[in-house]
């Protein structure tokens, strides 16, 4: 991401944070992992911890005094820190550990840039905070192209201040809904049952005839919406815009100019629910009016 000694940019140190966790996911990628039981039949993984740390590694080298809230560690850094960044070091854990590639790594400066990174495409996708772009490895993965300021990363593990891989393609996130694909979160807890139920949603003769629903890793879900992959996400919950897990997504999306609300249709933020993000207004419309429309079948 890095060619100039000069000081990187913020959307600079969250790619290149987000590229040393996904070097670590892709390297250590096996059948074999320690897990970290969290209950109610949720778990880290060895994976999780080593790439938050790799991810740390890059922020503290270039933001000493920035905050980091990481799924795995909580928050770390100073306590009247005014700038706070956002990990999950591998979103789509239990994928991972039962061997499937649909995972991400996401790394996000609250209210400003964020990437994500898929570790198996060699793709990151990138925002500034106002334009959204997805960047990836002409040769894909497994090339050693992963340099820290010009010294090469055999392990996966970035020692300095930024990463970069190369040769590199880019290009701008374009919105479509053609797929027809809708991702919709079906993990408990279900905060807003019986009221809206995203199982039911499926269910629903609207959605079955118009959509096809898909479920993968949050991270990865939201980034394949923005890049025109998806026609849309949908999952319940609370305040979802300061989550580890969302945060990166959302503002990818929102960059992207996609349509970004949560369940309800109000906006994501403190007083919102869950989280709908669609291509388009036609398409958000039209899970709006299933899910207010209780998202079951007549």
């Amino acid at each position: 991401m890095i060619d100039s000694p000069a000081s990187p940019t913020d959307t600079e140190v969250a790619a290149a944070a987000a590229l040393a966790g996904a070097e670590i996911v892709r390297a250590r990628y096996g059948p074999r992992h320690s897990r970290i039981d969290k209950g109610a039949g949720d778990f880290a993984t060895d994976v999780d911890v080593a790439a938050e740390e790799a991810i740390l590694d890059v922020i503290r080298a270039v933001r000493p005094g920035d905050a980091v809230h990481g799924e795995e560690g909580g928050r770390r850094g100073a306590i009247d820190a005014v700038r706070e960044w956002l990990v999950d070091p591998l979103c789509g854990t239990l994928n991972y550990a039962t061997g499937s590639h649909l995972v991400a790594v996401n790394v996000a400066l609250r209210n400003g840039p964020a990437a994500v990174a898929d570790p198996f495409s060699g793709e990151v996708f990138l925002t500034d905070g106002e334009t959204a772009w997805v960047q990836y490895d002409a040769d894909g993965y497994g090339q050693g192209q992963t340099d820290v300021r010009g010294r090469r990363v055999a392990d996966g593990h970035a020692s300095g201040p930024v990463a970069r891989r190369r040769p590199v393609g880019e290009e701008q996130l374009a919105p479509t809904a053609d797929t027809r694909l809708v991702d919709v979160n079906l993990d408990p807890p279900f905060p807003g049952a019986p009221a809206f139920r995203a199982v039911d949603l499926l269910a629903h003769p609207g959605f079955v005839e118009r959509f096809r629903p898909r479920v993968v890793s949050t991270t990865l879900a939201l980034a394949w919406v923005a890049a025109g992959r998806r026609a849309a996400y949908v999952t319940d919950g609370g305040d979802l815009s300061g989550s580890v897990h969302f945060a990166a997504g959302i503002t990818l999306c929102r960059a992207a100019g996609r349509v970004v609300t949560g369940v309800d249709g109000g906006p994501v933020g403190p007083e919102g629910r869950g989280l709908v993000v669609a291509a388009d207004a036609e398409t958000h419309g039209l899970l709006m009016s299933l899910i207010r429309g209780g998202g079951r079948s007549a």
